[in-house]
């Protein structure tokens, strides 16, 4: 496929001009004088420089590739309509969608935008953390760090044992069958040769305790609605747990709330004052 450099140019100075500050969590501020955003504030959320967005609004540069057109879709909180379309423009097959996709819909990122007082994350059918909130961050670490097998918090359930850690003693059995449960339930929706058969195939290999409770065949075991983290810094947290589910995506939003007045209310406020802590 060729790229479509006038058509590319367009469609991304029509979708910045569209957002307002307030649609992608950015503040307004009081001397904006552009109807949209930003050109520099586009390329923050894109994590790239601004002289190489720059250059696609006024086609120039070599092609983009299909990392810096998946960032710039997500940056500008696409539809997955609007990202195919994107792509193509950019001389590229759009990427599957559903439970492979990783392109969070806009929806999604504006609730998760608007959270900033309260640890949430987004995470895709595997366990794999996309996007947290500055307190989620300070509740369990930067989860979005991790790179290959183990972005996948199943995974690193069973080969990372200081991932433990972070929660109650007491729940560890039951958090160990629920992860195997669940990439087997994945597993057998995606069929062979996804990436939940990778992962099963790996932690078959490498895990004496994944292989006893995999040849149980179990599943359907659901998350409790409360999850007991220990922190490093302010010690256990009992936290409810909602999930809202993106069926386009298969992607869930997972917000940690505490019962007011209780003691992991307050431990979340101190925790809003701590801010990010390292992993480890």
């Amino acid at each position: 496929m060729m790229i479509d450099r006038t058509g590319l140019a367009e469609f991304l100075r029509r979708r910045r001009e569209s957002l307002q500050p307030e649609d992608v969590g950015l503040p307004r501020g009081q001397r904006r004088r552009t109807g949209g955003l930003r050109r520099e504030e586009v390329a923050a959320l894109c994590h790239m420089s601004t002289d190489y967005y720059a250059r696609l609004e006024r086609e120039r540069g070599p092609r983009p590739s299909e990392q810096m057109i998946a960032a710039i879709a997500q940056g500008l909180h696409l539809s997955l309509d609007e990202r195919d379309h994107l792509f193509r423009l950019a001389g590229h097959n759009p990427p599957a969608r559903g439970g492979a996709g990783e392109h969070i819909t806009p929806g999604m990122l504006r609730i998760l935008d608007r959270l900033d007082d309260t640890p949430a994350e987004i995470v895709t059918e595997l366990g794999e953390t996309l996007r947290q909130t500055p307190l989620g961050v300070a509740l369990t670490g930067d989860l979005t760090s991790y790179t290959g097998p183990a972005r996948s918090i199943g995974y690193r359930w069973f080969t990372d044992p200081a991932m433990r850690d972070r929660y109650a003693p007491e729940d560890h059995p039951f958090l160990t069958r629920m992860w195997a449960s669940g990439l087997r339930q994945v597993l057998t929706l995606r069929g062979p040769g996804s990436r939940a058969a990778y992962l099963a195939d790996l932690l078959l290999a490498r895990s004496e305790e994944f292989r006893q409770v995999w040849n149980d065949h179990e599943v359907g075991v659901r998350p409790n609605e409360v999850k007991r983290f220990i922190h490093p810094e302010v010690g256990r947290l009992e936290l409810n747990c909602q999930q809202l589910v993106d069926p386009a995506q298969g992607h869930s939003l997972l917000v940690y709330t505490a019962v007011p007045g209780s003691e992991s209310h307050e431990k979340l406020q101190l925790l809003s004052v701590l801010g990010p802590q390292p992993l480890r």
